[in-house]
């Protein structure tokens, strides 16, 4: 079982300890439901993983921690089978003691395309809603946020944040929750929240953007990224059955609807702050995330499209103000 009673702790001396009232037993409840065999085994690969004291930790231009004296080849080798325990790895890379986590997705890419639009994060708490395996959270401490917080209801997600937590030394500035932003109430405390990579697989994207308006404080800044396709004011593409290969996409809108909509939630300072497109070479397969990437999901014939006839992925980086 993971135990939550640091962040309980934590919480209860800061603004967000009205949450105290609801967490522990909505934490309980989700722990009950995701005990079976494979949560059991990554818990295990955590379990005996050697905990080490890092002789230096870079937060602030990756996620990197080294030891005084190299690993041997034996140790080395043992933490990364317990870590490929825990495929696939999807949002990276890490680099712990000469083992290199290379993720399928170059995490470190995006939060370069954000750090020069996000508002200082010197003893700020943030949150980081679908934050996978929290690589993004990591990032945020290195910045020098206070308390980062991730949610994100999968518990392999939870399991590698985890198992990073543990070799970074039991660092206690960041937190995932497993949880969904539809389960947080109304906490009006975060002084960042991030929602990257969520927007398009909400059934409805102005509830997503109402959702994280209502965890900020006033002033509080929020940093969107999203699919976008061109196109005018009020178009969006809502894909069939699938969008490169995703099932749960549901409203991909132009960048102006995008700010349309930020706008119509009622949020200020509007921005399109980063466009690019997603290239073979920030998302694809490696030895630690093996299964189809995105070079499976497009026209092998015409890479601007997916494999089902639409726009290849582009991805915009919006901010804004509560």
């Amino acid at each position: 079982m993971i135990d939550f009673s640091d962040f309980y702790q934590i919480i209860a001396k800061n603004r967000l300890s009205s949450w105290l009232e609801v967490l522990p037993a909505q934490l309980a409840n989700w722990q009950k439901q995701n005990i079976d065999n494979r949560f059991n085994q990554w818990l295990n690969s955590i379990k005996h993983l050697p905990s080490i004291t890092p002789y230096q930790i870079d937060l602030l231009h990756s996620v990197t921690a080294k030891t005084e004296t190299p690993l041997s080849t034996g140790e080395q080798q043992r933490i990364t089978q317990l870590l490929k325990n825990m495929m696939p790895w999807r949002k990276g890379p890490y680099h712990f003691y000469g083992v290199d986590i290379d993720t399928e997705w170059r995490s470190d890419w995006k939060w370069e395309r954000l750090i020069n639009h996000i508002d200082n994060l010197e003893g700020k708490i943030v949150l980081d809603v679908g934050c996978n395996s929290g690589y993004h959270l990591w990032r945020m401490v290195g910045a020098g946020a206070k308390i980062a917080v991730g949610i994100d209801p999968m518990a392999l997600y939870l399991c590698q944040f985890e198992a990073i937590r543990k070799l970074l030394g039991h660092d206690k500035r960041a937190y995932f929750l497993p949880l969904g932003i539809e389960e947080l109430p109304k906490l009006n405390a975060f002084d960042t929240v991030f929602s990257m990579g969520v927007l398009y697989h909400r059934r409805s994207p102005l509830d997503h953007l109402f959702q994280l308006k209502d965890q900020l404080v006033n002033g509080g800044q929020l940093i969107l990224e999203t699919l976008v396709i061109d196109g005018e004011e009020h178009q969006a593409l809502m894909p069939g059955e699938r969008y490169a290969q995703m099932r749960n996409v549901y409203f991909i809108p132009s960048v102006p609807t995008m700010i349309n909509w930020l706008h119509k939630c009622g949020f200020s300072e509007v921005k399109m702050v980063d466009i690019s497109q997603t290239s073979l070479d920030e998302q694809r397969k490696t030895e630690w995330m093996t299964s189809e990437s995105l070079a499976d999901f497009l026209d092998p014939n015409d890479i601007t499209k997916t494999i089902e006839g639409y726009p290849a992925p582009m991805r915009a980086v919006f901010t804004a103000k509560k």
